[in-house]
């Protein structure tokens, strides 16, 4: 396999003509490429950062193999790869002479590509993150559900999505993460974030999902601030939106969590997520 096997290109109509149907194949595994592509695709290209973001694939015979984009400040985003793919990736994008910070995506893929990167640039890449995927089996309503009731934040409520999404930037050590009044706005515009509130209606927790792509939906942010957590409030409000996005129809429903956070994993589970596959994100420094 060889480097020019690749195809690389900043269009993304082009990208999404030659890969979109690959994507949706596997809409699991492909979540974060279809609801991010979709952004881009519904709120423009510059979404997610002000530089433009570059898209690739890998075609053999005719049949889309693999694929990745790369949306500034972010880390490089990758499907699966065998290692052979890996190895002929890292060449493709060392000669392209773009700054990447770093890769994500399934283990095995970026683990294989992290050596690559380094055979041929030089870089050191080193493991930052181990998240696992999880879809939604039986939907099981966490026990005792704590006081008080879901509901989907509004117009009215931006100031404090702007606030919450900043403070689960902080909390997650994510300084890439997108700007928080764009964010809000986006959510708000299809229903996306749903708060748990009190007896009083004070916004207590909250979860959020990407919209529908591929028949999927992924469940994301989830976050209570520190001195509300441990009272039920994130397993409550994330139920509800599992319920609702099963209730509009998504054939599956995602999450990603933290590895190093066995408190999350352990609430998703309780919930009736079931594990899909192991993702990991390497940070490049030359």
């Amino acid at each position: 396999m060889h480097p020019d096997d690749w195809y690389g290109t900043d269009d993304l109509d082009t990208f999404l003509t030659r890969a979109g149907s690959f994507l949706g194949s596997r809409p699991a595994l492909h979540t974060v490429p279809l609801t991010v592509t979709e952004g881009l695709r519904t709120r423009g290209v510059h979404y997610y950062g002000a530089e433009a973001p570059y898209f690739g694939v890998l075609e053999s015979e005719g049949t889309v193999r693999a694929a990745y984009f790369h949306t500034p400040p972010y880390p490089l985003n990758v499907t699966p790869l065998t290692p052979e793919q890996a190895d002929s990736l890292a060449a493709h994008l060392a000669g392209l002479g773009r700054p990447f910070p770093g890769v994500t995506g399934e283990r095995a893929a970026v683990d294989a590509l992290a050596r690559a990167w380094e055979r041929h640039t030089g870089a050191t890449a080193t493991l930052q993150e181990r998240q696992r995927l999880y879809r939604l089996g039986t939907l099981t309503a966490p026990g005792p559900v704590p006081e008080g009731r879901a509901r989907v934040a509004g117009q009215a409520d931006r100031d404090q999505l702007v606030h919450w999404h900043d403070e689960f930037a902080q909390a997650v050590g994510d300084g890439a993460m997108r700007n928080g009044e764009g964010w809000a706005d986006a959510r708000i515009a299809y229903g996306g974030v749903t708060f748990w509130e009190d007896a009083d209606g004070s916004p207590i927790s909250m979860a959020g999902v990407t919209p529908t792509v591929a028949g999927q939906v992924r469940v994301a942010p989830v976050y209570t601030p520190a001195h509300l957590r441990g009272r039920g409030y994130a397993g409550a409000v994330t139920a509800e939106v599992s319920r609702a996005a099963l209730a509009s129809g998504a054939a599956e429903v995602l999450l990603f969590t933290d590895l190093a956070n066995p408190t999350s994993n352990a609430l998703y589970q309780r919930i009736g997520y079931r594990a899909v596959a192991d993702f990991g994100v390497y940070d490049f420094t030359v």
